[in-house]
């Protein structure tokens, strides 16, 4: 969650931090400000979008006659496509010095980093790269040390007589961090004024959202008003949805199918008008909704809704489609593509409705071509391999991907089978029990669930206890599940950790950010193989499985599937077993930004096992999972042929699809992931059509 610079203040006023005095000035109330402090005062447009300075968003000002003409102009600047809802006027800060300081976690250094640099304002970003920019990495617990507040202050070459005055600014300033669950907290500039105070006179504030999940009254400090109106009513229903310029309203489960749907639409010349993944349940109300935000968009001439049932089942998607649209037909014509769970039982309570307008397509090539019947198409994207020269991997080194690169060995999946003992951490909870259910059905042995303070019940014959230390005194347990809500997830795969247990899979979503560093750093250079969090888990078709992977995708055979997606894995492994091509382990890395075991670490992991005779992985923007699987491949002469899918081609720039992990942080990023994979030698899968055939022609070459 992004604040405005009032909002950010805000926080750091509330922290003890001083900046400058303000005015909030609202649409209509230009004529009546009256700055109650003397000039000049700067008048600031309230936006999200960076480049708000040099694209005129502030304006000096020496007389108060200025005030309302230049707040009129400032209301009509549209900054990075939106208009300011409001103004903040402030008096000017006398100043000898204007530095940079910013303390955030940084997803290229996997780390909370403090970062100075001796030169504040709109041009900082010139500096990244240079020895003027200091990055200093704060280790778990996430804690100000007098040494990395010694080096910050020396490198900014401040007076001595301002130490006092920047060490308790630093104080402050990470405990507003760590009090408030803030991803990044900005100042620039930070201004020393010539009788020693620190004043910040600008504020970026980006807030976890897993954290504002757990913490609603965090809520208060974000801005609806910066949004647009879609993606307001969306996430009042729960739906994760992002406005696009395209013509084909788009409905999908899970962020990765969502994201391959839109590059196959732009492939074939139909845009996507949005992204929506309407995520792991469906009932009327919110499809009703998801309906009411498509077609409330008048360039949208059709509507997509791509299903792959995995836990979720088509059939039940089907009826709350029925009841969604009740007797009346859709608004426009809605494409319907359902697989995986029930899917010839949804598809046929669609068809017996007998809705001219309401089509339903056996594939997703048959449900494209049916769209292209009933929406103009457009110029197709076809996709090249980019050139090598834009790849720009960095060297694989100890710590560059996951937990113990290059360090020790992690412990093979493909050595579990049907009598290894799995635990499962928040058995006694909904989802834990259904899912531990659905594992013994499977064929896997569910030995022990750990509840604290329900130590000695059963759950369906399986015996609870209160740690994990106590069940792994009673049985021999290869693996821990865990289901366990956000707030304990983190503690919870410590807890798994410390108690020896070798393998450990986090299915649980929403967990904080900084709660995974810790883990990160807590279990690097341990023989611990995690997966997660928020993965659907691991499968070895026809033995065994520890997650919520549905079974019905998969086949037994050669093929290893590492991927970040849960309904893309399910897609793909659907794909390649259709196609005669089985697989040996399906395992989720998580759609994160920071988890467990990566692409890296599974590769090793199978690299000399003879059960494993090509690699698929699946892949999606943002990150650099695949940039460092490719590094991997090229530096270590990997023996093995590997594939690559990538999901998000066609995703905007800065917006994160459905969870933190996907996010495409700048433009040309995909473009180098995917010259990073070719560069590796990696097979590089230009549409989900074409995994079947790339690693056909793998296995046989």
């Amino acid at each position: 969650m992004h604040l405005t610079e009032h909002a950010g203040k805000a926080l750091l006023r509330a922290a003890g931090i001083e900046v400058p005095p303000g005015l909030v000035v609202g649409p209509g109330e230009e004529a009546r400000v009256s700055p109650p402090w003397p000039g000049p005062w700067y008048l600031k447009a309230q936006v999200l979008a960076g480049g708000r300075g040099k694209a005129g968003g502030v304006v000096r000002l020496e007389a108060a006659e200025a005030i309302a003409p230049a707040a009129e102009g400032l209301f009509a600047l549209a900054i990075g496509g939106a208009t300011p809802p409001f103004l903040l006027l402030e008096p000017a800060v006398p100043h000898d010095r204007a530095v940079y300081l910013s303390l955030g976690v940084s997803r290229q250094r996997r780390s909370l980093c403090l970062t100075v640099a001796g030169q504040g304002g709109v041009d900082v970003e010139g500096l990244a790269g240079s020895d003027a920019l200091l990055v200093l990495d704060v280790p778990p617990p996430f804690l100000l040390t007098s040494r990395l507040a010694r080096r910050a202050f020396f490198h900014l070459g401040l007076p001595k007589a301002i130490w006092p005055a920047f060490e308790s600014l630093l104080k402050r300033l990470f405990a507003a961090v760590a009090d408030n669950g803030l991803l990044l907290a900005e100042i620039n500039p930070l201004a020393v004024t010539p009788d020693g105070r620190c004043v910040a006179l600008d504020a970026k504030m980006i807030l976890d959202d897993s954290v504002v999940a757990l913490r609603p009254d965090l809520r208060r400090l974000g801005d609806d008003r910066l949004k647009p109106a879609a993606e307001r009513r969306a996430a009042a229903y729960g739906l994760a949805f992002v406005g696009l310029p395209g013509r084909v309203g788009l409905l999908a489960n899970g962020a990765g199918l969502a994201m391959a749907t839109m590059d196959a639409l732009e492939s074939a010349g139909l845009p996507a008008a949005n992204f929506l993944d309407f995520g792991g349940t469906a009932d009327a109300v919110r499809l009703r909704a998801a309906f009411d935000l498509l077609f409330a968009d008048a360039r949208v001439a059709a509507c997509l809704v791509n299903m792959f049932g995995g836990i979720l089942s088509c059939a039940d998607v089907a009826g709350a489609l029925i009841e969604a649209l009740g007797d009346a037909p859709p608004a426009r014509p809605v494409v319907v593509r359902f697989a995986g769970n029930s899917a010839a039982k949804g598809a046929d309570m669609l068809r017996r409705l007998g809705m001219p307008a309401l089509l339903v397509a056996e594939d997703m090539d048959q449900a494209v071509a049916m769209l292209s019947e009933l929406v103009p198409v457009g110029p197709r994207r076809g996709l090249d391999t980019p050139a090598a020269e834009a790849c720009r991997m960095a060297p694989l080194g100890p710590g560059t991907t996951g937990l113990a690169a290059g360090v020790v060995r992690l412990p093979s999946l493909l050595d579990l089978d049907g009598e290894s003992g799995v635990l499962v951490q928040g058995l006694t909870g909904r989802a834990g029990r259904l899912h531990a259910a659905r594992m013994r059905a499977y064929g896997t042995r569910v030995v022990a669930g750990v509840t604290p303070f329900r130590g000695g019940e059963d759950v369906d014959g399986v015996p609870v206890y209160d740690t994990v230390a106590k069940a792994v005194r009673h049985h021999d347990i290869a693996l821990s599940v865990i289901f366990v809500p956000a707030p304990g997830a983190a503690d919870a795969v410590l807890e798994a950790a410390e108690a020896g247990i070798a393998r450990i899979v986090c299915i649980t979503d929403g967990v904080p950010q900084k709660d995974m560093l810790a883990v990160r750093a807590a279990l690097c250079g341990r023989a611990t193989l995690f997966l997660g969090p928020n993965t659907p888990g691991m499968l070895l078709p026809g033995r065994m499985q520890a997650g919520i992977m549905p079974p019905e995708p998969f086949l037994p055979g050669p093929v290893a599937v590492f991927s970040r997606s849960g309904t893309l894995t399910y897609e793909v492994c659907s794909r390649l077993s259709a196609a005669g091509i089985g697989q040996a382990l399906a395992a989720g890395i998580g759609g994160d930004p920071f988890g467990g075991a990566g692409f890296v670490e599974l590769l090793r992991m199978v690299r000399d096992d003879d059960r494993v005779r090509a690699v698929m992985l699946i892949g999606e923007v943002g990150g650099r999972a695949e940039e460092d699987a490719a590094a991997c491949v090229l530096a270590e002469g990997y023996p093995k042929p590997v594939a690559a899918f990538v999901a998000g081609l066609t995703a905007p720039p800065g917006r994160a699809l459905g969870h933190a992990g996907a996010l495409l942080e700048r433009p040309g990023g995909v473009v180098e992931k995917l010259a990073c994979l070719s560069r590796a030698g990696i097979a590089v899968c230009p549409e989900l059509g074409d995994v079947a055939g790339v690693m056909a022609g793998l296995l046989c070459g």
